[in-house]
């Protein structure tokens, strides 16, 4: 089974009519993208959009061997013409299934969303799911065969791809694009930088994929330390890496430090932005939690660890310092890299990077931001992936 994406964008596409932002400004040449449809084997067009007959014809396909047109989702603006020779658009109500005189079946998917997102199984048994803009399959059951190619929304609904992960419905072996691109993340390496970190990509419009071929898309990094300076984005960073994946523990490391109202409003806005199905574990406890299997780990942040265990030793003090503190501290840090070297879960770490910055006054602030410096290196070398946010732009520094 082929699919031809005609567009990739979202319903307006992109770059959005009259709009001067620097997303729409950079999508130029081969970023621009029409709004998404999907040619199936010629016979089966998912959304109808305006210029699909010039765009079908721009890849190479026609659409004069279409059975079927299915709409996935409320248009707006004014109708669109269909092309003469193409049936009437249709939907197919929710959980029915419709099959096409070519071989194909179509099951309609209900989706917490306006819309419907449409299942396709081809003549070769191989199968698709079309999921259409912020929309996300609702009562999946578990356990689901793997879907071999999803297309979706996966900037915009990431908890849609978490959702078909904890049921199996999106497996090791599932080749996962996104579609609805819009302006909310700049186009080009960015894009594909955060597209990656979830298991997807983005192709350009006009592509033409082979369901169930092999797809050589790089594996989502299993270890990963996010740096960054005071408010710079890396906290927002570290849970957008892991929004398309079930079941993450979310593990802070603050406490709740009773009656600092300042501390409590940071902690509700970081709850509030996390998705619902996480799970939240407020220790510094890490090196049990690594050596355990189970969901993704996101640590926020290693700052605060690092706070706790020199506590611990002593370390403000000059004389339990230089008695052993620093010694005890050492083995804290040599500790917990071991335990994320050895680690099988995935794990991403939020930390404070204060080197750049001025120098404290103290000799108990100097001590603490050398041996941050020393802690956020030696985790570093352990990971896969290490970014440094700056301004809410993420650098690549290693991965």
């Amino acid at each position: 089974m082929d699919v031809t994406l005609l567009g990739t964008g979202a319903p307006a596409g992109l770059p959005r009519p009259d709009c001067p932002c620097a997303a729409c400004a950079a999508a130029q040449g081969e970023q621009a993208r029409a709004a998404t449809a999907l040619l199936v084997d010629g016979a089966l067009l998912l959304d109808l959009t305006p210029g699909a007959a010039f765009a079908a014809a721009r890849a190479g396909r026609s659409l004069t061997g279409v059975r079927q047109v299915l709409l996935s989702h409320p248009h707006d603006g004014p109708a669109v013409e269909v092309p003469a020779g193409l049936p009437q658009p249709g939907r197919v109500p929710d959980g029915r299934e419709l099959a096409v005189l070519t071989g194909h079946r179509v099951r309609a998917v209900a989706l917490d969303a306006p819309g419907t997102g449409y299942a396709v199984t081809g003549p070769d048994g191989r199968r698709l799911l079309y999921v259409p803009p912020g929309g996300a399959p609702a009562g999946l059951e578990e356990p689901a065969e793997p879907y071999d190619l999803i297309v979706a929304d996966v900037v915009g609904r990431p908890d849609a791809l978490a959702k078909l992960r904890a049921v199996g419905a999106a497996g090791p072996t599932t080749d996962v694009v996104a579609v609805h691109l819009d302006h909310d993340v700049p186009p080009g390496p960015e894009l594909a930088r955060r597209l990656a970190a979830a298991g997807a990509r983005a192709v350009p419009d006009g592509t033409t994929l082979t369901v169930g071929a092999y797809e050589d898309v790089p594996d989502v990094p299993r270890r990963t330390l996010v740096l960054g300076g005071a408010r710079s984005g890396k906290s927002v960073e570290a849970e957008r890496r892991l929004e398309s994946f079930p079941d993450v523990l979310y593990v802070a490391t603050g406490g709740t430090r009773g009656g600092d109202t300042e501390w409590a409003s940071r902690v509700r806005a970081h709850r509030e932005r996390r998705p619902g199905s996480w799970r939240t574990a407020e220790t510094c406890d890490l090196v049990p939690l690594l050596k355990d299997d189970g969901p993704p780990l996101l640590v926020d942040c290693l700052s605060l660890w690092l706070t706790d265990a020199m506590d611990a030793v002593g370390a403000w003090d000059d004389a339990e310092w230089s008695g052993g503190g620093e010694r005890a501290l050492g083995e804290r840090v040599r500790e917990l890299t071991e335990a994320v070297r050895a680690t099988r879960r995935t794990v991403v770490a939020v930390s404070n990077e204060v080197g750049s910055g001025i120098v404290p006054a103290t000799a108990s602030g100097r001590r603490y931001r050398d041996e941050l410096g020393r802690l956020n290196a030696a985790f570093a070398s352990e990971c896969e992936q290490v970014l440094l946010v700056v301004a809410g732009q993420a650098l690549v520094l290693r991965g």
